[in-house]
């Protein structure tokens, strides 16, 4: 409380250096009375400053994300137990585990590159969200580490990236996405200039880049003079959209990498035949393109493993889908590994950080045709190099890899920790619009990784 000292002798009539001490002493106290209003704005900006101050700022410069879309059983890949029986009803891992080079840390059969380079993989097996056991919304929850909202579209982590980092490199995006686009993949509010570009077909290229075989140079140079007046023109009449300014940023950028210095990162032919090999199936193809990505500069990286024909259905193992699950597994545990001895053998390693994610994991129980249905409670991220320690597990699941018994990460704490390796920090605000929105929704970075 502020008290105002007076004297019951004070009159307006007195001398001048008595009025000069009146308007003094209000003066302070409305100052006084202001500061107090202001003392919650100016606690939460030094909580934020303090949050900015201290995290742990990583070494890691780009990110390459092996999305597992479908629902990859964290039971039968990361966080193997005891063996189950599908025909019996009987709960339990799928395949048999094996050890690692790490004392007690144990992976599934199909996955023995992985166990041989455990020591530079991390694995999170208590990842969780309260997101609905539906692809779409749990795919969103993974890649924007926010539930749907009705008044905000928020940005994925790529597109995050993409704008606080931008391009490592002249000439390449920031964000490149090998595989098919979506909206949980785009930049949500921060705009098209934080999107990305995506290709499906590893020799090709992203599709628009590369002109078509019938239109000449000269033709192609008289189209673009014309495009490049009618944008002009029309920029000039909406110059105070920003929208459209965006989508011209957009444009430009396309050109720019339709030049021939990146669309050689595309000509795989060019790497030896034995490593081409080690990477083993299409999947690992686009592993194989991810890596050159980052010797160009790319910052961010999606690389799909979506490949649904092998046995029907992908990582989404309903019913007889699970047959031929060792089919992705082993193509996952042939391409990871590779990427990550590929990696170490350039150096880019320490400078790169790999994330194996996916929506949601799967139960131990079997469906009645053998397979699973969908687990959000707990499932298993891997992050490997970026310059974070090595052969570390976070968390520790139940006998059936169903419940959480300890050192639960949710989702904002996952992408804080692959943010802050990023050296960004997580606690730094963005802006829709006027409103502030954190870049993550209150996550904390798991200290433990850092070195």
């Amino acid at each position: 409380m502020i008290e105002f000292a007076y004297s019951e002798n004070f009159s307006m009539s007195d001398d001048t250096s008595t009025r000069r001490k009146f308007l003094s002493r209000a003066a302070a106290a409305s100052l006084a009375i202001g500061s107090i209003d202001r003392l919650p704005n100016q606690l939460a900006a030094n909580e934020q400053q303090a949050a900015q101050d201290i995290f742990r700022r990583g070494k890691a410069e780009h990110c390459i994300v092996l999305w597992l879309g479908g629902g990859a059983g964290q039971i039968d890949t990361f966080d193997p137990k005891r063996k189950g029986d599908p025909k019996e009803k009987k709960p339990g891992s799928y395949y048999e585990a094996i050890d690692t080079i790490v004392p007690d840390v144990q992976l599934c059969e199909h996955l023995p590159g992985c166990a041989k380079v455990m020591d530079r993989i991390n694995l999170i097996r208590t990842v969780h969200h309260d997101a609905i056991n539906e692809h779409t919304a749990a795919t969103n929850r993974m890649h924007t580490g926010r539930l749907t909202s009705g008044t905000i579209v928020y940005p994925s982590i790529g597109s995050i990236v993409a704008h606080q980092k931008g391009p490592a490199g002249q000439g390449v995006p920031a964000y490149v996405v090998i595989g098919y686009p979506n909206l949980t993949r785009g930049p949500g509010f921060l705009g098209a200039k934080h999107s990305y570009i995506y290709l499906t077909d590893t020799k090709a290229g992203p599709a628009g880049l590369t002109r078509p075989p019938d239109i000449s140079a000269a033709r192609q140079q008289r189209r673009e003079q014309l495009s490049t007046t009618l944008r002009n023109a029309y920029v000039q009449r909406h110059a105070s959209d920003r929208q459209i300014a965006d989508y011209v940023g957009t444009a430009l950028e396309a050109d720019r990498l339709a030049g021939p210095e990146f669309s050689g990162v595309f000509q795989l032919d060019r790497e030896p035949a034995d490593l081409r090999e080690a990477y083993d199936s299409e999947f690992g193809q686009r592993c194989l393109l991810a890596r050159r990505l980052i010797e160009r500069g790319v910052r961010f990286i999606e690389v799909a493993h979506n490949l649904n024909f092998v046995n029907g259905t992908g990582w989404d193992v309903h019913l007889g889908g699970i047959r031929n699950q060792h089919v992705l597994i082993r193509q996952l545990d042939r391409a990871l590994s590779t990427l990550i001895q590929d990696l170490e053998e350039k150096k880019l390693l320490e400078k790169t950080l790999i994330v194996v994610a996916t929506e949601f994991g799967r139960p131990a129980e079997f469906d009645n045709g053998g397979g699973r249905a969908h687990h959000a409670n707990a499932f298993s991220v891997v992050l490997a190099g970026g310059g974070l320690k090595g052969g570390k597990v976070i968390g520790q699941t139940d006998e059936l890899a169903m419940k959480i018994l300890n050192t639960p990460v949710s989702v904002p704490d996952l992408h804080a920790t692959i943010h802050a390796a990023l050296g960004i920090n997580p606690a730094e605000e963005l802006y829709a619009g006027d409103r502030p929105v954190p870049i993550t929704d209150n996550g904390q970075p798991a200290d433990e990784l850092f070195a």
